[in-house]
């Protein structure tokens, strides 16, 4: 009986030593774990997006335990690097992180943060990061993938595009809330106020409603601003253009066939009024009762400008559409 016994206290002394670090291991990592989501907790009920630098990034973000993801902004906001870019997207970026916050829907499954440059130098280092704004998602377990970096080129900077992908990486779904905009009703509002006020002034001769021309603007207006690519923009919400931050240089048109800029979109649209400026010229040209010498100059002028504007919009188009061998005038 003794011998058994002694067996039996040899085996609970050797199963106790061998399972004793790893549960107290893992109530280590459960302790730490909760410390860090306790933290985030705390600094995300006072600002939806929590601001890092080097230290809490590294604790926080990079090292172990983790069971939620963090969305962080690689940003510079400080006026002195003059990126335009950047508070744009730092915008859309807080009604992401607010609509996150305040839904019925808040978990401690995802964080949102943000590393400034000036903040976080250490950080951009870390990661080979030499641009700026980037959005990243840091998955609860493992590395980022590719997918995790967000095509802001792409995709632009809009919170319901933002919101999708973080979706997409995370599985949480956060319906966008924006701050209510009253501009856009007030001029709606004044502008059918005009209307109404031009009617009724002009009431006795209403004939101005039946004007072929004005119509014919008016369409062709919103035809030029639709074939620009302005709901693209409108839905997108791209970047005005881009600044190169080491060149300095400043890109009006998007080097991919799959985005583009506001900048281009105005572009586009004022080329391609002048490919049409210069067809209604020629064909006044062609059908007008004015004098000889008149239509011939109409003429030359509407020539000039369609082979002018459309050798540019030609030229735009090769630089998106890389490979295409047919150019005009210019390259």
């Amino acid at each position: 009986m003794a011998l058994r016994r002694a067996l039996a206290l040899g085996c609970l002394a050797l199963l106790a030593a061998w399972t004793g670090p790893g549960v107290g291991g893992q109530k280590r990592k459960e302790m730490v774990l909760s410390e860090k989501v306790g933290q985030l907790m705390e600094w995300a009920g006072k600002r939806s997006v929590i601001r890092l630098n080097g230290d809490k990034f590294r604790r926080l973000v990079k090292a172990p335990p983790r069971n939620y993801s963090v969305i962080v902004m690689f940003t510079a906001l400080q006026p002195h690097r003059q990126c335009v870019v950047c508070k744009q997207a730092d915008e859309e970026y807080q009604i992401l992180a607010n609509s996150w916050r305040y839904s019925t829907a808040f978990t401690n499954r995802v964080f949102f943060a943000m590393v400034d440059f000036d903040e976080g130098s250490d950080v951009f280092q870390m990661l080979n990061m030499n641009s700026a704004p980037t959005f990243i998602n840091f998955p609860p377990k493992g590395k980022p993938k590719r997918g995790d970096t967000y095509e802001l080129q792409v995709r632009g900077f809009a919170a319901e595009q933002l919101a999708r992908w973080v979706a997409d990486r995370t599985d949480v779904n956060i319906r966008v809330i924006r701050p209510p905009n009253y501009a856009g009703p007030l001029m709606l509002g004044l502008l059918l106020a005009v209307i109404g006020g031009l009617v009724y002034l002009r009431r006795s001769n209403l004939d101005f409603l039946y004007n072929k021309t004005g119509w014919s603007f008016v369409a062709l207006c919103f035809v030029l601003a639709m074939t620009s690519g302005q709901m693209w923009n409108h839905i997108r919400g791209p970047p005005y253009a881009h600044k190169n931050p080491h060149t300095g240089q400043v890109n009006y048109i998007h080097g991919s066939s799959q985005a583009q800029f506001v900048a281009e979109t105005h572009i586009v649209l004022l080329f391609n009024a002048g490919v049409t400026l210069g067809m209604v010229l020629l064909h006044e040209a062609a059908t007008s009762d004015m004098e000889v010498g008149k239509r011939k100059i109409m003429c030359v002028a509407g020539i000039g400008l369609v082979v002018l504007f459309f050798s540019w919009l030609l030229s735009i188009f090769r630089s998106k559409y890389h490979g295409y061998p047919y150019s005009f005038l210019m390259s």
